[in-house]
């Protein structure tokens, strides 16, 4: 883990909220002066802690009506079928996180989608034929309560 102090996580923190932030707009947050910001940033870009900037879409309103979770066990834990599933899950866009898990699911899926008759082809059409699934359940989402990818580096 790389050591941050308390100007790091200010600008973390400040970024997360918006990436754009310039590096004067970065020292009024922070109290120092915009070339230190901007050299910090570098290094935090440079040490992998920021990865990216993105820009952050509304979901409905580019067409994708349908967010769930899909549950999916595979046939066995040997790593061939592993691997088999996971360039599986790298070859979808729906498909939008994927977790590894410990218990009786082996894989947690977060996918966003159009419609329904689209969800059916990613678990009828995708999931289920794949030769390393055994089974998959689908759950999803009425309503999100709390979406925030902002993580609490500065609290």
């Amino acid at each position: 883990m790389e050591t941050l102090d308390e100007f790091d996580k200010k600008i973390l923190a400040a970024l997360q909220k918006d990436g754009r932030l310039a590096s004067h707009k970065l020292a009024e947050v922070t109290a120092l002066s915009a070339s230190q910001c901007a050299r910090r940033r570098q290094r935090l870009e440079q040490q992998g802690i920021i990865k990216s900037y993105r820009a952050c879409l509304s979901k409905q309103k580019v067409g994708l009506g349908i967010s769930a979770f899909i549950q999916v066990s595979l046939n066995n834990q040997e790593q061939q079928e592993i691997s088999d599933f996971c360039r599986l899950l790298e070859t979808n866009s729906s498909i939008l996180e994927a977790c590894k898990l410990t218990g009786p699911t082996d894989f947690l899926l977060r996918v966003v989608m159009a419609d329904l008759d689209e969800m059916n082809n990613l678990i009828s059409d995708i999931l289920l034929p794949h030769p390393s699934v055994s089974h998959v359940q689908s759950h999803i989402v009425l309503e999100w309560l709390k979406e925030d990818s902002v993580l609490p580096v500065g609290n």
